[in-house]
């Protein structure tokens, strides 16, 4: 049964932070949108989403006719616990020598990945998200002396979404992400993280008679 959807509520709370490369994104008959397989990323402490939109107003006749909007890119920024070295090397396009455990800086081969999470509701309530196709920044990295303190430094780093090329069956359009409002229990979100989950793979959960 639904719960009571009118409930004020706030955010609070993340987890479950995974990637996905993508492989292909094209409309071409049997490639499309595919992804390799999921991969726990790293511990994360915040997400934080801001889009990028303009607009303008154009005039006819003496007086505002039409309104045009753009939406581009979303910054997607992750505060996180320090992400092992073989992981931010594949995650950003660099070079990891597993013989010697070394990160290598350097030149950046471009890949694009998906991002996964959860998100929770102050009522305990949870938000499951696919973001469909983005690259990773490198992050900054701060170190400090050590002290009699307790303060030591993550990482925050920033993954850049944009729509995918391919556009999906269900809508007919490209996306940027899927997000499921788990308090409606409509979906089936049993295996939402195996997978790269798009509006296409989504399933409706099945009500037992």
């Amino acid at each position: 049964m639904n719960k009571n959807l009118d409930e004020i509520v706030e955010y609070r709370g993340v987890t479950d932070l995974v990637v996905a490369e993508v492989l292909t994104d094209n409309n071409n008959e049997g490639e499309g949108y595919t992804t390799g397989e999921v991969m726990e990323l790293v511990g994360v402490g915040e997400i934080s989403k801001s889009t990028s939109n303009s607009s303008e107003t154009k005039y006819y006749n003496n007086m505002a006719a039409i309104v045009i909007n753009s939406t581009g890119a979303d910054e997607i920024k992750c505060t996180t616990s320090v992400i092992p070295q073989d992981k931010l090397a594949f995650i950003t396009g660099q070079d990891y020598d597993e013989e010697t455990g070394t990160l290598i800086e350097g030149e950046r081969k471009v890949k694009y990945f998906a991002l996964g999470y959860k998100t929770k509701k102050t009522n305990g309530d949870e938000v499951f998200v696919w973001r469909h196709k983005g690259t990773f920044n490198i992050p900054d990295n701060t170190h400090a002396t050590e002290n009699d303190g307790t303060d030591s430094n993550g990482q925050e780093i920033t993954f850049t979404g944009i729509s995918t090329t391919h556009k999906f069956t269900k809508t007919g359009k490209t996306a940027k992400a899927i997000n499921v409002d788990v308090a409606k229990d409509l979906a089936d979100v049993s295996t939402f993280f195996d997978t790269v989950t798009t509006i296409d793979t989504l399933q409706k959960k099945t009500i037992e008679a």
